[in-house]
């Protein structure tokens, strides 16, 4: 409970730092920094993601005690990206091309990259080891500094390369007053086995690429977007976006922080058969969450917008965000609901054909929609190159998955979400506002949970029952 407590005062953090960054920036330079968060993004993803997913995979309180040359591993290779990283943005600045981008951001940029990957490395060993406490202090501790650095820089300076630099030392500052819980003793760089990263890289280089192309595809459409329009329109584009990728991923990942490691410890106490099984469990609950959740968010997005969106923004953020929920609704599914059973049996290949397709799509659409006086059509071009993701991903996992949730609970899902939406639909029309947000969401928690007891949705009343019995 602690990590899940941990993740959502997280993600309710992030929420608001992002908030004030776009507030105190500004739609111009909030669209600066978007552009450069996502060059970061893209690096972390390419170069260090897959430590993270190593350590989530196959690092654990068992393998830590019985083969400490996979934390050995893992450690050196991180110093040996970083070192490569450090002499290729070298190279380049003596002697690459003159990009039409601020040096001084690209910078900052691929700074941001290794802070991110040191500290999402740190969390998965946390995490790995089900060490609830280390975890819930490394993302404390990440959040205060993160507030007073990132948000009062934006403040103060107005400036997206002061904010890029809080976020910087917000996350080393946070990795070190934190390394000596995360500490193996006896572990040194000379134990890392080449046999060892052969095993990692192959499990992880299918989910990195497929993440890879994800991410690459809202950095070009913010690169498009900069130089189609102005960077104004970027940071529109951008906040819809991000504010809508993070609840999505809210949503999604505090299931996953406890659905993923039951789903692998299945795996390994009881086989791959039952790790399936655990999965299949897993899919019928994150489908019961996110799809209400996003058509939640949808009914409830003018006063959204009202209430916490800063006024520069509003008006292009719902538009934006509207067109862009299908295929954040897509992704959620994917990385929450269908990925694991590549994750778990370890056949994960067809993630790189499915963000191919999404890929492809979303060139087509992009080439096939009109150009107007705004960025419409580079959102439904992404949203729709994400649903076919979706698609391609449920296609590969139908040939490699014996066990998937039951048709009634998916059914019993989309109609208790039916029932929810004609029920609020006329709710939508009302004055945006606090009260009219409260009544929206009480009286779609309320249908929707009612639904929940009625039929039982993914199990979730008998889980519900359990969990209060444990506690009587």
């Amino acid at each position: 409970m602690s990590v899940l407590l941990a993740f959502l005062g997280n993600t309710i953090t992030n929420f608001i730092i992002g908030l004030m960054v776009a507030k105190f920036l500004g739609p111009e330079e909030y669209g600066r920094f978007a552009l450069a968060f996502s060059i970061a993004v893209v690096v972390q993803t390419a170069l260090y993601d897959w430590l993270r997913l190593s350590a989530t995979r196959f690092y654990s309180q068992r393998t830590r005690e019985s083969e400490p040359g996979i934390r050995s591993t893992l450690g050196t290779s991180f110093l040996l990206v970083t070192g490569f990283l450090f002499v290729t943005t070298l190279v380049f600045a003596l002697i690459g091309p003159t990009l039409d981008f601020d040096n001084e951001l690209i910078l900052l940029a691929l700074l941001t990259a290794t802070a991110n990957g040191l500290f999402d490395y740190s969390t998965a060993l946390a995490r790995a080891r089900f060490e609830d406490g280390a975890y819930a202090r490394l993302v404390f501790v990440k959040n205060v500094l993160a507030f007073l650095l990132i948000g009062g820089g934006a403040y103060i300076f107005r400036s997206a390369g002061v904010a890029l630099a809080g976020g910087i030392a917000s996350l080393f500052g946070t990795v070190l007053m934190s390394r000596p819980a995360l500490t193996d003793p006896g572990v040194r760089c000379r134990d890392a086995e080449v046999e060892t990263v052969g095993l990692l890289a192959a499990y992880s280089a299918p989910i990195v690429a497929a993440h890879l192309l994800y991410q690459t595809m809202p950095l070009a459409a913010r690169s498009i977007v900069a130089s189609v329009y102005d960077f104004a329109e970027t940071g529109q584009f951008a906040l819809a976006y991000d504010l809508g990728m993070r609840a999505v991923t809210a949503f999604g990942s505090a299931l996953d922080v406890l659905l993923f490691q039951i789903a692998v410890a299945a795996h390994e106490k009881h086989g791959e058969d039952r790790g399936l099984a655990q999965v299949a469990a897993n899919m019928g609950v994150v489908f019961a969450f996110l799809l209400p959740a996003c058509v939640g968010l949808w009914l409830v997005l003018p006063s959204v917008q009202e209430l916490i969106v800063p006024g520069q923004f509003r008006g292009p953020f719902a538009h934006y965000l509207g067109l862009l929920l299908p295929g954040l609704f897509a992704m959620g599914m994917i990385n929450f609901g269908v990925n694991p059973i590549f994750q778990i049996s370890k056949r994960t290949a067809p993630l790189v054909y499915a963000a191919g397709a999404a890929a492809a799509v979303s060139l087509l659409l992009l080439f096939v929609l009109p150009w107007g006086r705004d960025a419409s059509n580079l959102a439904i071009a992404q949203a729709g190159g994400y649903v076919a993701a979706l698609v391609a991903t449920i296609y590969f996992a139908l040939r490699a998955q014996p066990v998937w949730p039951s048709f009634w609970d998916l059914y019993a899902a989309v109609v208790g979400t039916g029932v929810m939406f004609v029920a609020l639909l006329p709710m939508r029309g009302m004055a945006p506002g606090f009260l009219t947000l409260v009544a929206q969401i009480v009286t779609g928690a309320a249908i929707y949970g009612v639904m929940v007891l009625v039929f039982d949705i993914a199990g979730l009343r008998g889980h519900a029952r359990a969990w209060l019995r444990a506690r009587r």
